[in-house]
């Protein structure tokens, strides 16, 4: 284990460190570019306040592009024997550029340091989860265009319903997501203030920083004031992004469910892309709908990270704690799952083809007594008289045409008044707020 920069003569036992550092270098490891963002403008910061001078400050913005380089090829990463991507980055600039790297530290805690970088990073996954949603809402609407007339039972219990339509099925999703893309909005706003200046909690004594300069510098559009807030708000705002993750994995469940289920030979609505499907390792005859399984199970996984950050910090006294370390590791893990699920239902649903004689041969005469009911309202029957008469008459009803059953509805949004072109806009403006990749 490499010396930690807090070492002051006498280290921790290596089972200290090993216990306590974890897993948590490799998920530092997608803190490194924004660690050395974050550090530029705190240097730039240090600069105005007289503490670097003009050519360390050059020095250490010539060590940083190098670092930012290196980064990128692969060349400098996270291993296990280091506590941390400070410690890295920090070890690479004293390497570089000598006293100007031991004094680049001046004013800040690890605290601000990595909250930081991580926010940055969250910031930019919001946006890339922000346009992958909006994408395969996109997409759902290119189902709808495709459909817009094809009938298909809908369930309530599991049992059959009411006609539906795979136009419906598909904006019903879209719609959701739009309401995801605004989940998403809010916990950008979240993470988007900076922390640098509050260091350990507490400010700092005897430096003139100009907190907002160095957020205006990293893109942040406000500064956590108080102080204090800083650390308050560690769980809560990586809580934010969780619980957006979630929001989109729980859409992505439902339809992954109904994929799954539509696919199965006793309803046979669907058939799925046989790429996104695995074979059996003893008979032959199988395709396994894996990946929306996997897609449908990975909502337990957010809700799990989200569960970490709603309780972990629970009952903690003001200022930091070394509990709050495990909330890194979640809401990295959250945002790298919901951009997994975004991409693997991206890649499917084009190559998912509906079965429309399939669907037809399931749409039987019940599905159509609540319209029976209604026209018997319409002839002057009042509802619970129409209701019990067309419960006896369910033996005698027939299957309409789709035209007829669709003309039954005269409100926007039911079966046969869908408006997909309204979904793409209702998409685009949820989504207005995530500049473009």
């Amino acid at each position: 284990m490499a010396s930690p920069i807090w070492n002051k003569g006498v280290a921790a036992d290596d089972w200290v460190m090993r216990f306590t550092v974890g897993d948590d270098y490799l998920w530092d490891r997608a803190l490194l570019a924004y660690d050395a963002r974050a550090t530029r403008a705190h240097a730039h910061g240090l600069h105005a306040a007289g503490v670097l001078t003009d050519a360390e400050r050059e020095a250490l913005d010539r060590a940083l592009d190098a670092f930012e380089r290196a980064v990128a090829a692969g060349d400098v990463t996270v291993t296990e024997d280091d506590e941390d991507a400070h410690t890295v980055l920090e070890r690479f600039l004293t390497e570089q550029t000598g006293d100007a790297g031991k004094k680049v530290h001046t004013g800040r805690s690890r605290n601000d340091q990595v909250l930081a970088a991580l926010r940055l990073v969250l910031k930019d996954r919001l946006v890339h989860l922000a346009h992958q949603t909006a994408t395969l809402g996109g997409l759902l609407c290119d189902v709808a265009e495709a459909h817009p007339a094809t009938l298909l039972p809908g369930y309530t219990h599991l049992q059959r319903a009411m006609p539906s339509t795979v136009a419906l099925w598909a904006l019903g999703y879209a719609d959701l997501f739009a309401d995801d893309l605004a989940a998403l909005r809010a916990a950008f706003d979240a993470a988007d203030a900076s922390p640098l200046g509050s260091a350990a909690g507490y400010g700092v004594p005897g430096l003139p920083l100009d907190r907002s300069a160095t957020a205006e510098a990293l893109g942040y559009t406000r500064v956590q004031r108080p102080v204090t807030a800083v650390q308050l708000s560690r769980g809560k705002v990586e809580l934010a992004v969780a619980h957006a993750c979630v929001q989109v994995g729980a859409t992505i469940n439902r339809m992954a469910s109904d994929l799954v289920l539509y696919a199965t030979a006793e309803f046979g609505f669907v058939s799925l892309p046989e790429r996104y499907t695995t074979g059996s390792s003893i008979m032959p005859q199988k395709r396994n709908p894996d990946v929306l399984e996997l897609a449908r199970a990975h909502y337990h996984r957010l809700t799990a990270e989200a569960h970490l950050l709603m309780t972990l910090p629970a009952n903690l006294p003001s200022g930091y704690h070394r509990d709050l370390q495990l909330t890194k590791e979640a809401v990295l893990r959250a945002t790298s799952v919901a951009a997994d699920l975004l991409a693997a239902m991206t890649a499917l649903l084009p190559g998912v083809t509906w079965n429309v004689e399939r669907m037809r041969e399931a749409l039987s005469p019940d599905l159509f007594a609540t319209a029976y009911a209604l026209d018997l309202v319409a002839q002057g029957v009042p509802f619970r008289d129409a209701y019990v008469q067309a419960a006896k008459a369910v033996p005698t009803l027939d299957v309409p045409s789709e035209a007829q059953a669709l003309a039954a509805y005269q409100s926007d949004g039911m079966p046969g008044q869908e408006d997909a072109a309204a979904a793409r806009t209702r998409l685009a403006q949820s989504a207005a707020w995530a500049t473009p990749e």
